[in-house]
């Protein structure tokens, strides 16, 4: 865990806890809902916020807990999470898995991303970006870091970690299913009038598949920078191309804008960082104006960055030895023998069947104990997520 110093995100005011439930600023008197050790300090749900507190003062947590996972971000289109669902979500959490909660949420599709994001061409390009800059950071922190797919991988390899999102929905299924209770999350805004986290340099810091989404682009950069400090460096990965019609909404960037606000960076075409994984090779970085035609951009920056990508052979991409890992859930058993990849949506198809490392067929078996090292005759399935490191209760 990253103890960060937390900031009032409407005044700027320090935070400090008032009870187990709340935190409040230290000049206004303001306060702030937290549950299960997660702050809720978004600026523009003020009537959310009174309520909240409300009923934690009057021990009524789980109402006040069903309130906040009802809450969305601007950008959700869905229809609003069912009351009843949420209602037997916070009763039987202790009992439900990942995929239970993420339908009881009413998700749709977007729980279809969540629950399969460990095998997905994005996220591994991810980690292959992660891979090829790796310098050993100790304290990583993640913006926009949804349910924590990343958390945990930075997790179990001992680092101190911190995430945030606007969803606390989203953090809350992080706690409680995904990376535990060591490690720090905040609900806020990017675009709060004071960054609720200033001062608080990292090694690391990680913004995946979110950046796109923003307003204020320059002016959210500009406060991971100064996370990042004197010393840090910043991986912000599959950010969409608005020259290249996508799947997604958002704010896409144009490669003229990737090279106005990364003058530091180094520019990666997306798909490139998925190649390199499975052909264990170091990734090429490009000129923005040699990428206007790809689906998104990644780029590290900051002056704690690798001058140049090493090879993505057996780091942050591969599972820990000793690891049992499970066969892609994206696979189903096929009548013909063996296993067939079943999509979840044929949107979900169209978005990755062109670009997915693992093999529409598998042979099996159902789990794989991995041992290690780049001489396993079962490296090249691993590597390609035919077999993946998911959490218990997945």
């Amino acid at each position: 865990m990253i103890p960060f110093a937390l900031l009032s995100p409407e005044t700027g005011e320090s935070l400090k806890a008032d009870t187990p439930h709340s935190l409040r600023e230290s000049g206004t008197g303001a306060r702030w809902p937290v549950i299960d050790g997660i702050p809720y300090l978004r600026t523009n749900r003020s009537e959310l916020v009174a309520r909240t507190l409300k009923l934690l003062d009057a021990g009524e947590t789980g109402l006040a807990l069903e309130g906040l996972l009802a809450d969305q971000d601007d950008w959700w289109t869905g229809p609003p999470a069912d009351a009843l669902d949420l209602h037997e979500l916070v009763r039987d959490r202790a009992k439900l898995s990942l995929r239970d909660a993420v339908r009881l949420l009413g998700w749709g599709r977007v729980g279809d991303y969540f629950v399969n994001r460990w095998t997905d061409p994005t996220y591994l390009g991810g980690l292959a970006l992660l891979e090829a800059h790796w310098n050993d950071p100790v304290c990583v922190f993640e913006f926009a870091c949804g349910i924590g797919h990343y958390l945990r991988d930075f997790a179990l390899r001992g680092l101190k970690v911190a995430g945030a999102d606007v969803v606390f929905a989203k953090l809350w299924v992080a706690r409680h299913w995904v990376v535990g209770e060591g490690v720090q999350l905040v609900c806020f805004d990017a675009g709060s009038p004071h960054w609720p986290i200033p001062g608080a340099p990292v090694d690391l810091v990680v913004c995946n598949d979110a950046f796109y989404f923003l307003d204020g682009k320059a002016e959210v950069l500009d406060n991971l920078r100064q996370n990042a400090g004197d010393d840090g460096w910043l991986v912000l990965s599959h950010i969409h191309n608005s020259g290249c019609p996508g799947f997604s909404a958002g704010r896409a960037v144009s490669a003229a804008e990737i090279e106005e606000l990364f003058p530091d960076g180094l520019v990666y075409d997306d798909a490139e960082l998925t190649r390199a994984l499975v052909e264990a090779r170091a990734p090429s970085p490009r000129a923005p104006s040699d990428l206007t035609g790809v689906e998104a951009f990644s780029v590290v920056a900051g002056p704690g960055m690798r001058p140049a990508p090493r090879a993505i052979v057996d780091g942050i991409t591969l599972p820990r030895a000793g690891t049992r890992l499970r066969l892609n859930p994206l696979y189903a058993p096929d009548p013909t023998g063996g296993y067939r990849i079943v999509w979840p949506s044929d949107r979900y198809e169209a978005e990755y069947a062109g670009l997915a490392t693992y093999p529409p067929h598998s042979g099996g078996p159902e789990s794989l104990a991995w041992s290690g090292g780049l001489e396993s005759p079962d490296l090249d399935r691993i590597r390609a997520r035919e077999f993946v490191d998911l959490p218990e209760r997945w």
